[in-house]
Protein backbone atom coordinates (compact mmCIF):
# COMPACT_ATOMS: atom_id res chain seq x y z
CA UNK A 1 0.00 0.00 0.00
CA UNK A 2 2.96 2.50 0.71
CA UNK A 3 4.12 2.22 -3.16
CA UNK A 4 0.74 2.80 -3.85
CA UNK A 5 0.18 5.74 -1.82
CA UNK A 6 3.34 7.14 -2.95
CA UNK A 7 2.62 6.16 -6.52
CA UNK A 8 -0.17 9.11 -5.94
CA UNK A 9 1.95 11.57 -4.85
CA UNK A 10 2.19 10.93 -1.04
CA UNK A 11 5.28 10.44 1.08
CA UNK A 12 4.42 8.10 3.50
CA UNK A 13 6.49 9.07 7.20
CA UNK A 14 5.03 5.79 8.78
CA UNK A 15 4.08 2.31 8.48
CA UNK A 16 2.86 0.21 11.43
CA UNK A 17 3.00 3.17 14.01
CA UNK A 18 2.07 2.06 18.11
CA UNK A 19 0.46 4.98 20.21
CA UNK A 20 -1.59 4.94 22.83
CA UNK A 21 -2.62 1.06 22.23
CA UNK A 22 -3.31 1.43 18.83
CA UNK A 23 -1.62 0.30 15.31
CA UNK A 24 -2.01 3.10 12.39
CA UNK A 25 -1.23 0.68 9.23
CA UNK A 26 0.17 3.77 7.75
CA UNK A 27 0.47 7.48 7.99
CA UNK A 28 1.13 9.72 4.75
CA UNK A 29 1.57 13.17 4.21
CA UNK A 30 1.10 15.62 1.23
CA UNK A 31 1.35 19.05 0.77
CA UNK A 32 -0.13 19.85 4.66
CA UNK A 33 -2.50 17.47 4.59
CA UNK A 34 -2.26 14.06 6.48
CA UNK A 35 -4.02 10.72 5.84
CA UNK A 36 -4.17 7.73 8.33
CA UNK A 37 -4.64 5.10 6.78
CA UNK A 38 -6.17 1.80 7.49
CA UNK A 39 -5.57 -1.05 5.51
CA UNK A 40 -7.81 -3.80 5.12
CA UNK A 41 -8.15 -6.93 2.43
CA UNK A 42 -11.74 -8.20 1.42
CA UNK A 43 -12.70 -11.36 0.25
CA UNK A 44 -15.28 -11.70 -2.12
CA UNK A 45 -18.57 -11.40 0.44
CA UNK A 46 -16.74 -9.61 3.45
CA UNK A 47 -18.41 -6.16 4.49
CA UNK A 48 -17.48 -3.43 1.50
CA UNK A 49 -16.68 -0.10 3.46
CA UNK A 50 -16.38 1.35 6.67
CA UNK A 51 -18.25 -1.19 8.43
CA UNK A 52 -15.34 -3.43 8.04
CA UNK A 53 -14.02 -1.63 11.15
CA UNK A 54 -15.82 -1.54 14.46
CA UNK A 55 -16.45 1.76 16.81
CA UNK A 56 -14.11 0.18 19.04
CA UNK A 57 -11.24 -0.38 16.41
CA UNK A 58 -12.64 3.46 14.83
CA UNK A 59 -11.95 4.65 18.73
CA UNK A 60 -8.57 3.08 19.24
CA UNK A 61 -7.26 4.59 15.58
CA UNK A 62 -8.59 8.55 16.62
CA UNK A 63 -6.51 7.61 19.60
CA UNK A 64 -3.62 6.89 18.24
CA UNK A 65 -3.98 9.67 15.62
CA UNK A 66 -4.20 11.77 18.43
CA UNK A 67 -0.94 10.55 19.91
CA UNK A 68 0.70 10.94 16.68
CA UNK A 69 -0.21 14.39 15.57
CA UNK A 70 0.60 15.68 19.71
CA UNK A 71 4.20 14.50 18.79
CA UNK A 72 4.78 16.24 15.86
CA UNK A 73 7.00 19.76 15.54
CA UNK A 74 4.09 21.64 13.19
CA UNK A 75 -0.01 21.78 12.35
CA UNK A 76 -1.14 20.63 9.09
CA UNK A 77 -4.10 22.02 7.01
CA UNK A 78 -6.08 19.49 7.03
CA UNK A 79 -6.20 15.10 8.88
CA UNK A 80 -8.58 12.57 8.11
CA UNK A 81 -8.50 8.52 7.87
CA UNK A 82 -8.19 6.67 5.01
CA UNK A 83 -9.64 3.50 4.20
CA UNK A 84 -7.85 1.01 1.35
CA UNK A 85 -9.79 -1.87 0.86
CA UNK A 86 -7.70 -4.45 -0.58
CA UNK A 87 -9.88 -6.42 -2.96
CA UNK A 88 -8.76 -10.25 -3.00
CA UNK A 89 -9.73 -12.16 -6.16
CA UNK A 90 -8.36 -15.22 -7.66
CA UNK A 91 -5.40 -14.24 -9.19
CA UNK A 92 -5.44 -10.57 -8.99
CA UNK A 93 -6.02 -7.84 -6.20
CA UNK A 94 -7.48 -4.42 -6.55
CA UNK A 95 -7.81 -1.43 -4.09
CA UNK A 96 -10.65 1.00 -3.35
CA UNK A 97 -9.39 4.19 -1.42
CA UNK A 98 -12.64 5.59 1.05
CA UNK A 99 -11.21 9.63 1.57
CA UNK A 100 -12.42 10.42 5.34
CA UNK A 101 -14.84 7.48 6.15
CA UNK A 102 -15.48 8.47 9.27
CA UNK A 103 -15.77 11.96 11.24
CA UNK A 104 -13.17 12.33 14.14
Amino acid sequence: MAGELERLGWSVVATNYLGSGAELDLIAVREGVVRFVEVKARQPGDDSGWEAVGARKRRRLVRAAETWLAEQPRGFLEVAFLLALVRCGPGSWSVEWMDDPFDA
